[in-house]
């Protein structure tokens, strides 16, 4: 995951920096608008833009404005001190995806980026194909042998990321930080309960098996899923 951080205070862009980096990010840091603005446009594999709304040089909302303007669909979240709620629909409208005030608690930043990049991730995602299990990230749909199967937010998420992840393992940490934000006790069984409804619905009515557990290291879900 590899976002551009956009702030003028320095001592804030390290503390950013450090964080996001410690948190398995891939980080580049602009000190101005005009940067900001000239690296998105390179479009070179960032996945998320992090703008403070006083940038010297082009403000983070005249960065966004222009992008969208282009076409450029990255996700924008941006950081400000103005908390009137004038300046925060100023800011959406002008093409930003979120909006956090300062200051601001580093895990909901975290937690804010991640759903954007999920967010970012599947817009133009092709359907993943697994046998006769097709699982469709832009209309969350689910489909096996023709016949749609009807699944809950979370089970969704839940199936669409093992999907992703054919042919590895999925541990349950990543589970919980992609799809709860990590806001779930490792040790709670809500992991196994969702895993329990999805393989009642996408396994059980089609003699069919999935998702392999591998006790003490996670899931996988295999390429061709085999029948039983």
């Amino acid at each position: 995951m590899r976002v551009l951080v956009a702030e003028d205070d320095v001592r804030l862009a390290d503390v950013l920096q450090e964080s996001l980096a410690e948190a398995g990010w891939q980080v580049e840091v602009v000190h101005d608008g005009r940067s900001a603005y000239q690296r998105l446009l390179s479009d070179s594999g960032l996945d998320v833009a992090l703008l403070d709304w006083m940038l010297p040089g082009m403000d983070g909302v005249t960065v966004a404005r222009r992008l969208r303007d282009l076409g450029i669909a990255l996700p924008i979240m941006m950081l400000t001190a103005r908390g009137d709620v004038r300046d925060r629909v100023s800011g959406l409208d002008a093409g930003a995806d979120d909006y956090l005030p300062k200051p601001f608690d580093l895990d909901e930043l975290l937690a804010r980026l991640r759903a954007l990049y999920r967010r970012g991730a599947v817009v133009g995602e092709a359907p993943v194909r697994l046998g006769d299990l097709v699982v469709d990230p832009v209309a969350r749909r689910v489909t096996r042998r023709g016949a749609e199967i009807v699944l809950s937010a979370r089970e969704f998420d839940i199936l669409h990321l093992l999907v992703s992840h054919a042919g590895r393992v999925v541990s349950r940490l990543t589970i919980l930080d992609e799809v709860w934000d990590g806001e779930t006790d490792l040790r709670s069984n809500v992991i196994d309960v969702h895993l329990a409804a999805i393989r009642a619905k996408i396994d059980k009515p089609f003699g069919t098996e999935t998702i392999t557990t591998l006790r003490g290291v996670g899931y996988r879900v295999d390429p061709a899923p085999a029948a039983r």
